[in-house]
């Protein structure tokens, strides 16, 4: 077995850990499900491969030990956690005012590109400060730190968390996708969700705002 592969045991614990956190509602699965309401699977799938380039993104820095960084300087992750907050805080904005349901929507002029909704996926991932600590956290003890091979394995690690995702992620865009068409056969039911899903968006932005760096 290649160096940079942990034993079985490990891949199997993490793999289990991994299909936990992924079926745990947060920022992302929310934003998966108003794209998919409002737009579409499509824009549902784009938000998620999204949300997942974000992950690469985070075992990467995690890997080459930025994340630590950032988690050590109160001032830059003060300032993730704010931009993080104000980010959600405009998605929320954007759920009541410019959500108007499914079909509605999509005759407004303020209809998202497939690769809007990719990179609003990618943007809700990176500014999740609780993402950051997750990662910072929980990815390395699944590595012994005096292991040469670390870097390695924390990036198969994360390549593993992403394929255990996917399928999750797909699964709950498509039964989104199904359920749709009976939610939002009336105007105020469509209306109904769109602020349903920016309060949650508000809520997950209050959240963040009091994720703490010492806790990692």
């Amino acid at each position: 077995m290649p160096s940079f592969i942990p034993d079985l045991t490990t891949l199997l614990a993490f793999a289990l850990a991994a299909a936990i956190l992924a079926i745990t509602p947060g920022p992302d699965m929310a934003l998966q499900l108003s794209r998919t309401v409002n737009y579409g699977r499509a824009h549902g799938l784009a938000v998620g491969f999204g949300a997942m380039s974000g992950i690469a993104v985070h075992t990467t820095l995690v890997a080459l030990g930025i994340s630590v960084l950032l988690i050590a300087a109160p001032v830059l992750f003060f300032a993730l956690k704010i931009v993080g907050a104000g980010y959600l805080i405009w998605l929320a904005y954007q759920a009541i005012v410019h959500g108007g349901g499914l079909k509605i929507a999509a005759a407004a002029p303020r209809v998202p590109t497939l690769r809007q909704s990719f990179l609003t996926g990618v943007g809700i991932n990176l500014l999740n400060p609780k993402v950051v600590l997750f990662f910072v956290t929980f990815l390395p003890q699944f590595v012994d730190r005096a292991d040469p091979n670390a870097p390695g394995k924390l990036f198969f690690l994360g390549a593993e968390f992403i394929i255990v995702s996917i399928p999750l992620m797909v699964t709950t865009v498509l039964l989104a996708a199904k359920v749709t068409g009976v939610l939002t056969r009336t105007r105020w039911v469509q209306r109904a969700l769109n602020y349903a899903f920016g309060g949650v968006f508000a809520t997950f932005a209050a959240v963040i705002l009091t994720a703490q760096a010492r806790h990692g």
